[in-house]
């Protein structure tokens, strides 16, 4: 007798909880209830025979079986997409998303393949700006606009918006980075450019009467955590864009402490592929502190 077909729902569901670790953002990504993500998980590992999930309150984590499974659960819902977009022989759907330069990290080409952002049936467009300009820039509708901007504020509220997370910013360096003799100024990497983050950080530190010096000037943040990492500066970042290796030095330095920043997601009316797919990236940069 031949065995009956994997529930695609069911692989879907699967890759989600593993991609997010968590049941509640993969329930958020599939617009659906954690009781039904716990529902199709327990069909799809009575099908297979095998448990690949381990699950407590507080943890998600793939078993040895899961991560066997992983790989060809990718590929089967690839080859899904794939054959429904031949048959249906329609112009794929299109995304244009904006991403700040504070927001994307170093992380952002990981989590776009892992989140199959570019499966078939969808073109996305990704274009990482300041988030003072994405914000002017989605109030602007029309031909060459966003679909939808996920940027950094200092405001929790009064901007539109879904609050995805909340960070304090810190003051990251490289583990070596020698602290600034008496009367020296402190120096400091930033962006180009208007930028809040860099404002903020001048900020706090005229506030409290310490000298600085912007020694490095960066297109991106990936720039500027270069010059983090070689030792050269001192930049206010977010923990999850600080460059790996970075440590967070503020107390170390005598330095103010930053302010709180929000990961807020704006977005208009989409539907399909495209609100799928943002979903899924949402859910990804939730934390405790998003709503």
């Amino acid at each position: 007798m031949t065995a009956p077909p994997l529930d695609l729902d069911g692989v879907l569901t699967f890759v989600r909880v593993a991609d997010l670790g968590s049941f509640t953002r993969a329930a958020e990504a599939l617009a659906t209830s954690q009781a039904a993500i716990s529902l199709r998980l327990k069909r799809l590992e009575d099908r297979l025979g095998t448990r690949l999930l381990d699950r407590t309150p507080r943890h998600v984590a793939v078993t040895r079986q899961g991560a066997q499974f992983l790989p060809a659960a990718r590929r089967l819902l690839e080859a899904h997409d794939s054959a429904l977009a031949e048959v249906a022989g329609t112009v794929p759907a299109r995304l244009s998303l904006g991403i700040s330069d504070h927001v994307a990290g170093p992380d952002l080409p990981a989590l776009l393949r892992r989140l199959g952002l570019d499966g078939a049936g969808l073109v996305t467009e990704v274009r990482i700006v300041a988030s003072r300009d994405l914000a002017t820039a989605f109030d602007v509708p029309g031909e060459g606009g966003y679909d939808a901007v996920i940027l950094r504020t200092e405001a929790a509220s009064g901007h539109d918006g879904t609050v995805l997370a909340e960070e304090r910013l810190g003051w990251f360096a490289a583990p070596d980075f020698p602290a600034p003799h008496a009367g020296e100024p402190l120096r400091l990497a930033g962006l180009a450019g208007p930028c809040n983050v860099r404002g903020a950080a001048t900020r706090v530190l005229d506030t409290a009467g310490l000298p600085w010096t912007e020694v490095f000037v960066g297109g991106g943040v990936l720039a500027v955590g270069a010059a983090v990492t070689a030792g050269l500066a001192v930049a206010a970042l977010a923990p999850s864009t600080a460059p790996p290796g970075a440590m967070e030095v503020g107390a170390r330095l005598g330095l103010p402490e930053l302010p709180r920043t929000w990961i807020v997601l704006r977005a208009r009316r989409l539907d399909g592929r495209a609100a799928q797919a943002l979903r899924a990236l949402a859910a990804a940069y939730r934390n405790p502190g998003g709503r």
